[in-house]
């Protein structure tokens, strides 16, 4: 049987793919060479079963709440406005050096304080996920506990964490600032005070 996706994860899945980049042709025929030589007997389709046919689509309730609307990225005119100093950034948030954890609380704390002091536009820095001292992909050891080391963590993290419920409140849209640190750097706009 297969399981359905809550909502949560399919918001989590859709920052997912938005993120997906297309392969250099180069890097491409190398997969494929890959994935020819790693194929095995291709599996068989499963049969539907009686339950299934006789099921049909299935449709949310009336007791289901809506789901909120997915987030826009900031305007073109925003981000110009954004990047060439036009318009002001009211707060800046500096991930640097935090454990997820520490960051996606750092993070809420964050938007909540900006959205009540009335900012319109904030900056959040990831940084570029360069070389730890472990390097990339390898495991180094923090207080005792052995953590796996991926390089630009947080930058990945962080859109996806704009995205979840508990930020929606908070947040409208985000992008990246190109002008304040390109792909380790967002421009994030705050929801208005209701």
């Amino acid at each position: 049987m297969i399981r359905r996706l809550n909502e949560e994860e399919r918001r989590l899945w859709a920052g997912v793919v938005r993120s997906v980049r297309p392969l250099r042709p180069a890097q491409a025929a190398a997969m494929a060479s890959l994935s020819s030589e790693n194929a095995g007997p291709p599996a068989a389709e499963p049969r539907p079963t009686a339950a299934s046919r006789s099921a049909g689509p299935r449709t949310a309730g009336p007791d289901t709440p809506p789901s909120p609307p997915s987030l826009a990225p900031l305007g073109r005119r925003d981000t110009k406005r954004l990047t060439r100093g036009h318009t002001e950034i009211d707060a800046r948030l500096d991930l640097h050096g935090m454990t997820q954890a520490e960051a996606h609380a750092a993070l809420r704390r964050f938007v909540a304080a900006a959205q009540a002091r009335g900012a319109r536009f904030v900056l959040v820095i990831t940084g570029k996920g360069g070389d730890g001292e472990a390097g990339p992909g390898r495991e180094h050891s923090r207080g005792g506990h052995l953590h796996h080391q991926g390089r630009g963590i947080l930058r990945r993290q962080v859109p996806l964490w704009l995205q979840l419920p508990e930020f929606r409140a908070y947040v409208v849209g985000f992008d990246a600032a190109a002008g304040h640190g390109g792909a380790g750097a967002l421009y994030v706009r705050i929801r208005r005070p209701r």
